[in-house]
């Protein structure tokens, strides 16, 4: 399948001057930023820049004080997250949160009633809807093997790709990744993001993410923001964003110069 560069691709996401504060703190103060249909963004930051208080007002958790958040055109800002997630924007959290006595198969099956708008409905259960699509999920992920494997007895990487199944059941259009390494052995990083961005180039979905770990930032997003005491300090690609010296100063410190090779 072809793909479209993302840098010449319509944008799906705009953030126009968001501001929130809590108390005399302001988490984000002005933030502005455009991303594109199938791009992978990277949301970095030292500890306290606001990137989890932005991720909370683009998928509806938090109202901001101030500014506008579009998808696609139309402005979800201060939505609920159920109509945002409904609009196509999906979540994966820093800790992982399946339902830990159900199987594999049976945590996508869920998600796939919850799409379907079923979840509550008393006939429906989870063990016979849409199995079929739930397995090529997992599938995509590389679980098919465990679909019929209790979460509670997978290693704590294979759950974190089974949350990316589950992410991936609802379609979503933009999907928003909390930490998704976070938790992992280094070498399991690079390869669940690796299987990400592939699957979202060949699924068509757009992906912003924060991530701690500079290896896998620096490696697999096509464009990197910084944020720093709510505020963006540089927007860029990797190459630029590594050799910015007020990014250094303020996040990077001495990983830029400590890893020559780890830019791709």
């Amino acid at each position: 399948m072809q793909t479209v560069s993302p840098g010449a691709a319509p944008e799906l996401l705009r953030v126009a001057g968001v501001e929130k504060s809590f108390g005399g703190v302001r988490a984000s103060a002005g933030v502005s930023f455009v991303l594109r249909k199938g791009e992978l963004l990277a949301l970095i930051g030292p500890n306290g820049a606001g990137k989890s208080t932005l991720f909370n007002m683009i998928n509806g958790q938090l109202r901001p004080d101030a500014g506008t958040i579009t998808l696609d055109g139309r402005d979800i800002t201060g939505l609920p997250p159920r109509e945002i997630w409904r609009l196509g924007v999906g979540r994966t959290f820093q800790v992982a949160q399946p339902f830990v006595s159900m199987t594999a198969v049976e945590n996508v099956q869920t998600a796939l009633l919850s799409r379907d708008r079923r979840l509550f409905d008393v006939f429906s259960r989870a063990g016979s809807h849409r199995r079929d699509e739930a397995l090529a999920l997992l599938e995509q992920v590389h679980l098919a093997e465990q679909a019929d494997r209790p979460c509670a007895a997978m290693a704590y990487g294979d759950v974190k790709r089974l949350e990316l199944a589950v992410a991936l059941a609802h379609r979503p259009r933009l999907l928003l990744m909390d930490e998704p390494t976070a938790g992992m052995a280094p070498g399991e990083r690079g390869a669940l993001m690796a299987l990400t961005r592939d699957l979202v180039r060949r699924l068509g979905t757009t992906v912003l993410f924060t991530e701690h770990s500079m290896d896998v930032v620096f490696a697999h997003a096509d464009r990197i923001i910084v944020l720093a005491r709510g505020q963006v300090i540089a927007n860029g690609p990797p190459q630029a964003i590594r050799d910015d010296p007020k990014v250094a100063e303020v996040y990077l410190g001495s990983w830029a110069s400590a890893a020559p090779g780890r830019v791709q």
